[in-house]
């Protein structure tokens, strides 16, 4: 069995509540075995036999029953994610002020090009992802990037926290 990471988007913002204990109970419900999640933001870690795309479609098809509307679900095996992880630019950036920010497919040759960043922001596109390094921090940033508008973003932190945390359930 494949060990998964999925990462929702827009959950536990905007009055889109969902409890971890909630979603874990979701995806059991799906048949998804060893659940465990991570922080109240939508990060979930299972086992399945069932192809990445498959699994992402049918959890955010359950999440969408709940809410009224798909929150968007991406989907990452650990190699993936160990690799995002491993690869990741601005190496003199604090991990929490390095924003991963993942999209359900590879980004457009055009992602950046629309990019707005008064604050001295900087942004690297790697195939189904977005880095951002925020350098004053993501929470007072006025950075304008329509690519990120389908994305869900984890700091670096949690991105490693989380590949931890898949290895160790192989």
């Amino acid at each position: 069995m494949t060990v998964y990471i999925a990462l929702l988007r827009a959950v536990n913002v905007a009055g889109t509540a969902l409890h971890m204990s909630e979603l874990k109970s979701i995806c059991e419900g799906l048949g998804f075995e060893d659940v465990r999640t991570y922080i109240q933001s939508g990060n979930v870690l299972f086992r399945s036999d069932e192809p990445e795309d498959a699994v992402a479609e049918k959890l955010d098809e359950a999440l969408g029953k709940k809410f009224g509307r798909k929150p968007g679900v991406m989907v990452r095996t650990i190699g993936e994610l160990e690799q995002v992880a491993g690869n990741a630019p601005f190496p003199e950036a604090k991990p929490n002020f390095l924003l991963v920010n993942f999209l359900a497919e590879p980004a457009p040759a055009d992602a950046l090009d629309k990019m707005a960043a008064p604050d001295g922001e900087e942004a690297v596109v790697a195939g189904r992802e977005i880095y951002v390094h925020y350098p004053n921090g993501s929470g007072r940033s006025r950075l304008k990037l329509p690519a990120l508008r389908t994305a869900t973003s984890r700091n670096l932190n949690t991105v490693r926290k989380l590949a931890e945390l898949a290895r160790a359930m192989e």
